[in-house]
């Protein structure tokens, strides 16, 4: 008996394991931390077990898959560290509030919520035209601009509003840490239709915000004891996050923009509908 539990044991977490690997394969691809791809997962998994025990797996699995993918894309030059930073920064009042938010929503509203958010931004890149760059305008009172060279010699130069950024990552801040998505389903599109990013771009420079953001929220689950209950989980996802993050960074040089987009706007209709009805 103790042998076959031991097992199962082992197998659960393999499994676990493989779950990781795509899920820093994908998030890492299109940049968002690979927690919309697990996080909906461990809800159907674990039917029992309450948001913010999952959510503290979930953070803590994005902090090891961003920073692996941030790593990746510091090799390829893809990130705006200063605008990143900035933008990190932003984050840690929005990631400690919904870390400690998490732990007062019942599970079937979080279902609930859950669902609507995905499918919401699922309709949102699907429907939203793409936004026209000007970048021969002026740059205004409030506008900063960017030029980056990647290791691949390409350039890329944008202009975008960094009072829009700051305010956009104190609310995908809050929202990532308090349904344990990483934020990067919401940072990535704002980033490229509100900020003008080039996507590449984005997906680089919104792990590097992932990382700081997802790491700020596990601390708060590790102080308040949360996260003790979900340390072999995470071993196991983490193990296979890992590869996963640096095999998503490079299919992100063979993968176009338009693609990451629109597969990531399939795959969160597909999963907030699934999400959506376990709450009814």
């Amino acid at each position: 008996m103790r042998s076959a539990t031991r097992g199962s044991v082992v197998e659960h977490l393999l499994w676990l394991a493989i779950i990781g690997f795509v899920a820093g394969t994908f998030g890492t691809l299109i940049g968002a931390g690979g927690g919309f791809v697990l996080m909906p997962i461990l809800l159907l998994l674990y039917p029992r077990e309450s948001p913010e025990l999952l959510t503290s797996i979930s953070l803590a699995v994005v902090f090891f898959n961003a920073s692996s993918g941030s790593a990746a894309y510091a090799r390829q030059k893809r990130i705006d560290y200063r605008s990143a930073i900035m933008f990190a920064a932003a984050t840690i009042p929005g990631a400690i509030l919904g870390a400690l938010s998490s732990a007062y929503i019942p599970r079937q509203i979080f279902n609930g919520i859950f669902g609507v958010v995905l499918i919401s931004v699922s309709a949102f890149l699907l429907i939203r035209p793409e936004t026209t760059r000007n970048f021969n305008s002026d740059p205004g009172r409030w506008t900063a601009s960017r030029t980056i060279i990647d290791a691949a010699g390409t350039s890329h130069t944008y202009s975008f509003n960094p009072v829009i950024g700051i305010v956009l990552s104190i609310f995908v801040g809050y929202v990532s840490s308090v349904l344990g998505i990483g934020g990067g389903i919401i940072h990535v599109p704002a980033m490229v239709q509100l900020l003008d990013f080039p996507v590449h771009i984005a997906t680089a420079t919104s792990h590097f915000v992932l990382a700081v953001m997802a790491l700020t929220g596990t601390i708060v689950h590790i102080v308040t004891g949360t996260f003790s209950h979900g340390m072999g989980r995470t071993i196991a996802l983490v193990v296979g996050v890992l590869p996963g993050a640096q095999l998503g960074a490079k299919l992100s040089n063979r993968v176009q923009g338009k693609s990451i987009i629109r597969g990531l706007a399939l795959a969160l209709g597909f999963v907030g509908i699934r999400i959506l009805f376990t709450a009814f």
